[in-house]
């Protein structure tokens, strides 16, 4: 019994130490980055009330999965915002403990030349949901009224026949239905450049300081106005805007999981008791020595 409490304990020392991994994201940041960052943050959310509650929010996820894929459900979440607005970190924290085999994130690069001939849409039709699926759009079709309008890579005409059509493209998959939830991550003007200035200073981040974030920190009053034309134009009953204050990143993940399970009317599913089959012993097994040479070294 000793034994099992003791492993149970490493189990789960070990579930809260794969999200301190996570939370470690300005470990190797300047001393003096961490504290000006701190400075601005003085009400950030207390680590240990975060780690609880967000260990609580995945329980309830992992069953939300099993209600989506016993009903063969179909769900698809947006992740749209700002650069550097915390959509990459809730998706992470959605995802962690899921079954990649029911929940998986698609997060498409620039169209190909062949992609920018096809029908808008139809490179992300692809990508959605079979029954018991859920998928999470890391940027989505909304990049023709965000990045693509306001960098000049879409024609005026082209946003304005995205506007008339994506309306009727989300109330098709919801009359599929497609459960459509679309998320918008909101920082500040001050926010994003201090995000930006230690992406700079991070090693472990700089892959995710394009030549695009540093137009929209240029562009930071266009991307405003094309963010209000979008609202004003896309935002339908069918499928609703639903903004997640992102200045505190723990409470906008916590905010985001909360708000979703309560979009999404799951339940628990009963499940056959599972017993773990005793090991057969077959007196004649004999296990062959694996060659050293196999083995990965062991440096730690």
């Amino acid at each position: 019994m000793n034994d099992y409490k003791d492993w149970l304990e490493a189990e789960l020392q070990e579930t809260l130490d794969e999200e301190i991994e996570l939370e470690l994201e300005d470990a190797v940041l300047s001393a003096e980055i961490r504290r000006i960052y701190r400075s601005h943050h003085p009400d950030q959310l207390d680590r240990g009330v975060y780690f609880r509650e967000l260990l609580r929010l995945q329980s309830e996820l992992i069953r939300l999965q099993d209600w989506v894929s016993h009903n063969n459900e179909r769900v698809v979440v947006l992740f749209e915002g700002r650069d550097s607005a915390g959509k990459g970190g809730a998706i992470k924290r959605i995802t962690q403990r899921l079954n990649p085999r029911v929940a998986r994130v698609v997060a498409l690069p620039a169209p190909s030349d062949r992609e920018k001939t096809q029908w808008y849409f139809q490179r992300y039709v692809p990508h959605l949901p079979a029954g018991g699926e859920i998928v999470l759009f890391d940027r989505s079709w909304y990049n023709r009224a965000g990045v693509e309008r306001v960098m000049g890579f879409a024609t005026e005409d082209q946003v304005e026949q995205f506007f008339q059509d994506v309306p009727e493209f989300e109330r098709m998959l919801v009359r599929s239905g497609i459960r459509l939830v679309k998320y918008w991550f909101s920082i500040t003007d001050e926010e994003q450049q201090m995000r930006f200035q230690m992406r700079i200073h991070d090693p472990l981040k700089q892959w995710k300081l394009s030549p695009m974030d540093l137009q929209s920190r240029i562009r930071w009053e266009a991307y405003t106005k094309a963010k209000e034309d979008m609202f004003e134009r896309t935002n339908i009953p069918e499928a609703p805007w639903y903004i997640v204050p992102g200045n505190d990143k723990r409470r906008a993940r916590l905010n985001c999981i909360d708000h979703l399970l309560g979009l999404i009317p799951y339940g628990e599913v009963d499940h056959e008791q599972i017993t773990l089959p005793d090991r057969v012993f077959n007196p004649d097994y004999e296990r062959d020595v694996v060659p050293r040479e196999l083995y990965v070294p062991q440096k730690y």
